[in-house]
């Protein structure tokens, strides 16, 4: 029995970095609709706080663009040029994975596991963007 020729059938960088952003921010929302199940927090939600934070109009903009600027990475890696993706994503992924470290300081279990996966995901964005050659490099090393 014959089998067929293999081929490279590695993903692209641009692909996976992506889906490492789709993952990351699937784990975050999760973690988000979760905590409202926790008595703490919507007890706080009801008081007009989270934390230290009175809910308001500047915390809605603030939490939003906490979390579009990491969506936005899941577009902006598939079309943006590979020299201003590796930058972008280096730069968004080690900003947000302090962020993501700092918020699980003494939190729950299921938030600590969540922020860990996340965190792991965010290293492998920070990973895959260092090692990103340009593809006429790759074609030549090859050689």
């Amino acid at each position: 029995m014959s089998h067929p020729p293999t081929t490279n059938t590695s993903l692209d960088t641009r692909i996976v970095v992506s889906s490492l952003w789709v993952a990351t921010m699937i784990a975050v929302a999760f973690v988000d609709i979760f905590g409202l199940f926790r008595p703490d927090i919507r007890a706080q939600i009801e008081n007009g706080t989270l934390y230290i934070f009175e809910i308001g109009p500047s915390f809605l903009l603030g939490s939003i663009i906490y979390v579009l600027i990491p969506t936005l990475m899941i577009p902006l890696t598939l079309v943006l040029p590979r020299r201003a993706n590796r930058l972008a994503n280096i730069t968004v992924a080690s900003l947000f994975v302090v962020t993501i470290i700092g918020g699980a300081i003494g939190e729950w279990s299921y938030y600590v596991l969540a922020s860990a996966l996340e965190a792991i995901l965010l290293v492998g964005v920070i990973v895959l963007a260092t090692r990103w050659t340009k593809p006429a490099l790759l074609a030549e090393k090859a050689l």
